[in-house]
């Protein structure tokens, strides 16, 4: 072979390696765009099973068909005290979300630009007195193996009224069998600064409850979008307890509240919760999500070369439609 044929030999096989490698980044790159994107799709697709089960049970007093009706026997002071406000939302929209977060007034971070939502109800079920107290401050005889534990918050009802209160026991030990007890001492164990612990003000329910009765756990579940690490995250507290994050790259949530001001079960407007004139007549809710890739070099179009993808669904408020 001549020195000539060498050098084109070379410059061929350059341009083969060339066009193989190109295909390569080309197909990785088609990879890496296909995987964030279903990424993004499962992200969008969790976040909204998470709102939409919430929100569907916000307003939930079992059989009683408003709050009005609940008698709170806990301590003041706590974020129990807003029981009977099933929705309540904050619009922070501060001019766009600009990647930055800013603090609420507890000091954790919400990634600027987003709202927030608040909902509280009653939750869970097949939890039955299962003996009528002798006085309204007996202890209460429930369901065996309810799974309750001490300090839960609770509410305890039928379909004319209610009481919200605390249990000071653990109710699987120290009852009669095939039973749990339900203690809720006066004044219970108040913990200052802690909306987990209450304690009772009071241990006499508004009447003696029957074997028709049913106990469920008093929640309050707060869902906003938080700075995780850098990343915008949609987060969940229970309670007022610690912050959970639940899904990563959810950069914006933006909340409208559809009232009904003539009663007929439909919104007649969709506005912000700044805007809203009666939380109480909000039946359904539209929420628009934003998720954005974790990956970055995903795209030409964008700033930080991310891709994004908007979701939105509206959602009925059933316990506000009965």
């Amino acid at each position: 072979m001549t020195l000539i044929e060498i050098m084109i030999a070379l410059v061929l096989g350059a341009f083969l390696l060339g066009g193989i490698m190109q295909i390569f980044l080309s197909s990785k790159q088609s990879y890496r765009m296909q995987e964030n994107m279903s990424r993004v799709q499962e992200n969008g697709r969790f976040s909204m099973d998470f709102l939409t089960r919430d929100i569907r049970m916000a307003d939930y007093w079992g059989c009683i068909r408003s709050a009005s009706m609940v008698d709170n026997n806990l301590n003041a002071g706590s974020e129990f005290d807003n029981y009977l406000n099933g929705i309540s939302g904050t619009n922070n929209d501060n001019g766009g979300n600009d990647g930055d977060a800013d603090n609420d007034e507890n000091g954790n971070a919400i990634w600027d630009g987003t709202d927030t939502i608040s909902l509280r109800g009653a939750f869970g079920a097949d939890i039955f007195v299962v003996d009528v107290p002798a006085t309204v401050s007996a202890d209460l005889k429930v369901t065996d193996n309810s799974g309750l534990q001490e300090n839960d918050v609770l509410m305890v009802s039928d379909c004319t009224a209610g009481d919200i209160f605390q249990v000071t026991n653990d109710p699987g030990t120290g009852g009669a069998a095939g039973k749990d007890e339900l203690i809720h001492n006066t004044g219970g164990i108040p913990v200052p600064g802690d909306p987990d612990f209450p304690g009772n003000a009071e241990k006499i329910f508004q009447k003696i409850y029957e074997t028709d009765a049913q106990v469920y756990r008093l929640t309050f579940v707060t869902y906003s979008i938080r700075d995780s690490g850098g990343e915008p995250t949609l987060s969940r507290s229970i309670n007022g307890a610690a912050i959970q994050d639940l899904v990563e790259g959810i950069e914006d949530m933006q909340i409208l509240y559809g009232e009904d001001t003539d009663a007929d079960g439909t919104p007649d407007y969709y506005v912000d919760a700044a805007t809203v004139v009666d939380m109480e007549r909000v039946v359904s809710i539209r929420i628009t999500l934003t998720a954005r890739t974790l990956s970055t070099n995903l795209s030409t179009t964008s700033v930080d070369g991310r891709l994004r993808r908007t979701f939105s669904t509206t959602i009925a408020v059933r316990n506000r439609l009965i």
